[in-house]
């Protein structure tokens, strides 16, 4: 006989259940049928409140489909792959993980209580595709038997009941071979002439198989779907269909994973709106210690050590900053190291003393960085951990501690947007300074506690002295005025005008025989190379000069910080009609009434100029400065005022009054101050006329 006669002879039963189908029955599920089915669909849902935890039977249900043979056999035939198949599994140790992985408690009793229904759907579904009855009806009456359960339910359950059958089925054809009651099981089944024409089953057994992935895919979505917290989530009744077509499955599994994507977005926007307004809240409140404060702006868990100490080189817990005044350091990844410099010298300076009052503060770094911003192990990570291992002060162990909605408080109400900021904290964890790095940078650490307050009183102790310009920065200089040496500051990067003025003050200076030193402090954002300039002053023995580009950053720091301090310091002003203490930024008339911030604004000019300029003082009295033009005129007029030198009282009121006497007929002052720190006032007065500025934004690099 030959073996390709029942082949052909099988192929109209194979292919039978397709065949005897209308065209309609075929395209049960087309577009024009899914709102009839629909609403045929929740008319059976009854949900009487039971909740079944699905996900150990679902468990069970996966484990029958994957251990099921596979459908890519070879080109032999399906049971030469299912004696493989029998062959590789280890059959005991998966019984053993199976065991293991449903045995918990109370998954035995839930399994006894579904039983009933699991067989009841199992052998409808045999009888009902078995008599050919259509797919619809079959659909609804396990719809009806599933009415008191969950969506969730309804399907693992459906789907645990075709497991049954799909196991059984497989089971059979597995034992067939070798196995003399499976045989005679498989007879009755009629598996032997399914096993048999393999070859023409294939492409059916692939497309199940497809279907079965599809259907599990869309069962575990829907389970993760129903794990939503419901309070993130509108109460709305979900409803789909669940086709017998593999595509159109998979088409409703990606509709859940977008529905998923927007939930969990939607979930992490309210997150992170009440953790802001929580944050908010909890600066607003006050506290006995600041531990609440800290953990609530450095993501930690009990059993974690989020913090890393720069002296010892360890992670510590927030503990040890319990009750201390402490100092946020905000930054990103491009603090520069002339900031970190100077940082540190204050800091390691105010450890020299631990028992002063003025060391009694930590200080704690906080990099907020883009979180939109890809973290690259190779860079980002690298830039990061090479800051954190030269800060002797402590840091946090990785940005990723740093909360979204703590880096929208920082911006938003610290105003942290690209340029370093200290916020100091009281041992109470209220914010006593928003950003201390003015003071710091001004008086360093004896400006402790940091506070308003604090800086207020400063200023009022304060006059406008060369040792405060150069405070911190230069002793040399400190120990000439001391001395009640004449000291000259000059700066530009005009080499033609250093010389001649440098060689017209030093004619006066031995004329008089006076002691005056030279020190060139530079330009903020020089355009020429710093060691070009300094090679031109040793060329000429121009005077001294500071070589640490640092020291020079340092000056113009502290002088900006000058004026931000000043700026936004609450201005106090008694009306006429009552005591009440009104606060406001700068205006003209009050820089015009500060001798100090008048002087400050003056060197920021001078520093925007093109031109160079010169300061002139002796001790801590006496001073007089100007743009470079100016007072290389009135030096080199020497001769003119030289006779009021004695009725002036010295050199210095004399050249004042020359200076005074003979003003330029124009001037062009600029005063450019970066955007990035404190507030600028809408008004700001010209150093020389006091008449208000015209403002322009100016964009620039740093050149140097």
């Amino acid at each position: 006989m030959s073996t390709t006669t029942p082949l052909h002879a099988a192929a109209p039963k194979i292919t039978s259940l397709s065949a005897q189908l209308p065209r309609g029955e075929r395209n049960l599920f087309s577009t024009s049928d899914d709102n009839a089915m629909m609403k045929q669909i929740l008319g059976t849902h009854a949900h009487d409140g039971r909740e079944v935890d699905v996900k150990p039977l679902l468990q069970i249900v996966e484990d029958i489909f994957h251990r099921s043979p596979p459908t890519a056999t070879t080109t032999t035939n399906v049971v030469d792959g299912i004696v493989q198949h029998v062959v590789a599994a280890d059959t005991h140790t998966h019984i053993d993980a199976l065991v293991d992985k449903t045995h918990h408690l109370g998954f035995a009793g839930m399994l006894e209580a579904l039983a009933y229904t699991i067989h009841k759907i199992s052998c409808e579904l045999s009888y009902k595709c078995s008599g050919g009855t259509d797919a619809h009806a079959t659909a609804l009456a396990i719809f009806s038997t599933l009415a008191s359960y969950s969506w969730d339910a309804k399907v693992v359950l459906s789907l645990a009941a075709f497991a049954v059958n799909y196991g059984e089925f497989w089971l059979v054809a597995q034992l067939y071979p070798t196995n003399p009651l499976a045989k005679s099981i498989a007879l009755l089944k009629q598996l032997p002439d399914i096993l048999e024409h393999s070859e023409l089953l294939k492409p059916r057994f692939e497309g199940l198989r497809n279907l079965i992935n599809a259907m599990l895919d869309l069962t575990k979505c829907l389970i993760e779907f129903k794990e939503l917290p419901t309070q993130y989530i509108p109460s709305t009744a979900e409803a789909w269909e669940l086709s017998s077509l593999a595509h159109k499955i998979n088409n409703i599994k990606e509709h859940f994973r977008k529905q998923l994507h927007f939930c969990y977005q939607h979930i992490d926007e309210k997150r992170h709106i009440e953790a802001f307004q929580t944050l908010v809240r909890l600066f607003e409140t006050p506290h006995i210690d600041n531990m609440k404060i800290l953990r609530a702006l450095i993501y930690s868990k009990d059993d974690m050590q989020p913090i890393f100490d720069g002296t010892t080189k360890k992670k510590v817990g927030l503990e040890i900053l319990r009750r201390k005044n402490v100092l946020l350091l905000i930054s990103d990844l491009d603090i520069s190291r002339d900031e970190l410099s100077i940082l540190e010298t204050v800091y390691l300076e105010s450890r020299h003393q631990p028992s002063r009052p003025e060391s009694q503060f930590e200080m704690v770094w906080l990099p907020v960085l883009d979180k939109s911003v890809p973290w690259n192990e190779s860079s980002r990570q690298t830039d990061f951990e090479r800051l954190q291992s030269i800060m002797p002060w402590y840091s946090v162990n990785h940005p990723s501690l740093i909360d979204q909605a703590v880096i929208r408080y920082i911006k938003e109400v610290w105003h942290f947007s690209k340029k370093p900021i200290l916020v100091a904290l009281d041992p109470q964890g209220r914010v006593v300074c928003p950003n201390a790095i003015h003071m710091i940078w001004i008086w360093g650490s004896l400006a402790f506690p940091f506070t308003t307050a604090k800086e207020e009183s400063l200023w009022k102790e304060q006059t406008w002295r060369l040792d405060f310009v150069v405070d911190g920065i230069d002793p040399t200089i400190l120990n000439w005025v001391a001395e009640g040496r004449y000291v000259c500051l000059y700066g530009g990067e005009d080499l033609e005008w250093i010389e001649k003025f440098v060689t017209a003050a030093r004619y006066v200076a031995q004329e008089e025989n006076i002691p005056l030193e030279f020190v060139y402090v530079g330009k903020s954002k020089p355009r020429l190379p710093l060691s070009r300039i300094i090679d031109f002053i040793k060329a000429k023995n121009l005077g001294n000069y500071w070589t640490e580009r640092t020291l020079i950053w340092f000056f113009w720091a502290r002088l900006q910080s000058m004026y931000y301090s000043k700026t936004q310091l609450p201005s106090k002003t008694t009306t006429d009609n009552d005591n009440k203490i009104q606060q406001h930024l700068p205006s003209s008339k009050t820089s015009e009434s500060d001798h100090v911030m008048h002087e400050i604004m003056n060197m920021l000019s001078f520093d925007s100029s093109d031109q160079g300029w010169a300061i002139i003082s002796r001790g801590t009295a006496e001073m007089s400065r100007s743009k470079g033009d100016q007072i290389y005129s009135s030096i080199s007029q020497y001769n003119d005022w030289k006779v009021h030198i004695p009725t002036k009282g010295g050199v210095i009121p004399a050249l004042n009054d020359h200076l005074h006497s003979h003003p330029t007929e124009h001037h062009c002052n600029r005063l450019i101050l970066p955007g990035t720190v404190g507030r600028i006032p809408e008004t700001v007065p010209c150093s020389e006329c006091t008449r208000p500025m015209e403002k322009y934004i100016l964009y620039r690099c740093c050149t140097d």
